[in-house]
């Protein structure tokens, strides 16, 4: 189906503070509630469904405040089809009142066991009831996408004849899909002219599509969640939606494009349910790239793998250090940050990155940063007077740590071997008594620290050496292995030292 391009505004109303906090697990304050909902106003929804007043007087206490708040959105408050519903709503100072009620003969018998002709009076005078106080009236026939079509169409007109402003179509249980929901759309036209919206349920993945398929056929808003929050799979994700209709559509909205991450982020965190990486347009991975020909491509020009730029929607590209990371890539993005590795080291780093992706590490910003500080701090090539050949180390329950290494000093190979309190301890000591014959060298400091977080964290090793005139040096490492880290922090600060001592001869 051809989009209608000249329907050009689409409004968003949001249901984060009532579906979305029927989320399981979810039970926001409501200091949580006032907060989220000036941060939707601020991000433009034309209507924030503040909650359902006659759930508990608290919520009722609540929706009030929202409503008092001034916002620029609508306040909107959901009720039942019935008198009581609707005053608890009505005492909240609301702009507008969705009033619902089951019409699928599943729904009509279970849920609440009324008969058509039941149903049918409900609504008409709740409608009534409604717009008897001057308020906005939005009408849910709940369930409409399993509803028979007669009965859907018939309480749809008498709901506009009653003076309901706007027809809402909710797939509850979320079985819809496009082709499907946009038929429905089309033919519930048929018999209403008040603008009509879409409300999706998430429970086969296809909330955002069927809304844009109902959008397609005529909708002119769209319920929506942040973050996609709602019971059971969730409601339509707000940020995905809206995203759509302004980059697929070139549709307009109310919202300001640049706060949905930021708004995503702060639900998350209010609601305690976080965003999965890979969740398209707020996923740490939506504009995350590690492959190198995808690196190589967003470095030179980022619309060869990114639809959109991150920052239309409030994000920033990320380049990601791992296995299948391009030497590109990680020069971008240590570039970023102000470090500038000559094509040498560049090359080291990228190594022992694709290393640590092969163990199936993820390589974070820190561990990138802790590897290249200590590739940058190395001593290489033909300036290496101390090298490590290899080395074994024995430890464990009732035996006494002892390592063995084998060194090349000057070109030649020599072996080694010490005890020590622990493994670390012990290989550092058969490395002394190496090179205790090149140069008198004391370890004067050792500092280890775990960048990341698990049993796989890779582990920086920070010392400094001193040797006899009292010279200083400063050395570090990063590796997994917290052994050979320290090993090869200790070596760079050997020919590092060296290296000073041999220069403050020459000048001599």
């Amino acid at each position: 189906m051809t989009p209608d391009r000249t329907q050009r505004t689409i409004r968003i109303l949001d249901t984060t503070l009532r579906d979305g906090e029927q989320t399981p697990g979810v039970s926001l304050t409501a200091d949580d509630k006032i907060e989220i909902a000036r941060q939707l106003s601020m991000l433009g929804v034309d209507v924030i469904e503040a909650g359902f007043p006659s759930s508990s007087d608290g919520e009722r206490k609540v929706v009030k405040e929202i409503a008092e708040l001034g916002l620029s959105s609508e306040i909107c408050a959901l009720s039942r089809a019935t008198k009581g519903d609707i005053d608890a709503a009505l005492s909240c100072d609301v702009d507008l009142i969705h009033v619902f009620i089951p019409t699928s003969l599943v729904q009509m018998k279970h849920a609440v066991n009324l008969t058509e002709e039941q149903v049918l009076a409900s609504a008409v005078e709740s409608i009534q009831y409604v717009k008897k106080h001057g308020i906005k009236c939005e009408f849910s026939p709940m369930d409409a996408t399993r509803s028979e079509l007669p009965f859907l169409k018939k309480i749809c007109k008498a709901a506009q004849d009653a003076g309901m402003d706007t027809l809402n179509v909710p797939d509850t249980v979320g079985i819809m899909i496009p082709k499907t929901t946009a038929k429905l759309i089309e033919d519930l036209k048929t018999v209403v002219t008040v603008p009509i919206s879409i409300h999706c349920h998430d429970d086969f993945g296809l909330a955002v599509a069927n809304s844009l398929a109902a959008v397609e056929a005529g909708a002119t808003q769209v319920h929506v969640a942040v973050n996609g929050l709602g019971e059971r799979a969730g409601n339509t994700a707000l940020e995905e939606v809206v995203t759509a209709l302004h980059v697929i559509y070139k549709y307009k909205t109310g919202i300001n494009t640049r706060l949905l991450y930021s708004t995503s982020r702060m639900v998350a965190a209010l609601t305690g349910i976080k965003v999965q990486a890979n969740k398209a347009i707020v996923g740490e991975n939506a504009f995350a790239h590690e492959s190198g020909i995808h690196t190589r491509g967003v470095t030179e020009q980022p619309l060869t793998f990114e639809p959109i730029s991150p920052e239309l929607v409030g994000r920033t590209r990320k380049l990601v250090a791992g296995k299948l990371a391009g030497t590109r890539g990680i020069k971008a993005e240590l570039e970023e940050i102000g470090i500038h590795p000559t094509e040498e080291q560049l090359k080291e780093i990228v190594q022992r990155v694709k290393e640590l992706g092969d163990k199936g590490k993820m390589v974070t910003d820190a561990d990138l940063i802790a590897l290249t500080s200590a590739v940058i701090g190395e001593v290489v090539g033909e300036e290496k007077i101390v090298d490590l050949c290899d080395m074994a180390v024995v430890t464990g329950i009732k035996v006494i740590p002892t390592a063995s290494v084998r060194l090349t000093l000057d070109g030649k190979e020599y072996i080694a071997a010490e005890t020590g309190v622990g493994p670390v301890d012990a290989v550092l000591k058969a490395i002394q008594k190496l090179t205790s014959n090149l140069e008198k060298v004391r370890l004067s400091e050792y500092r280890l620290e775990a960048i990341t977080g698990g049993s796989n964290a890779v582990a920086e090793v920070v010392i400094k050496v001193e040797d006899e005139k009292g010279n200083i040096v400063s050395a570090r490492a990063a590796r997994e292995d917290i052994v050979m880290a320290s090993v090869e922090a200790m070596i760079n600060g050997i020919n590092k030292l060296l290296l000073k001592n041999h220069k403050q001869g020459n000048k001599k």
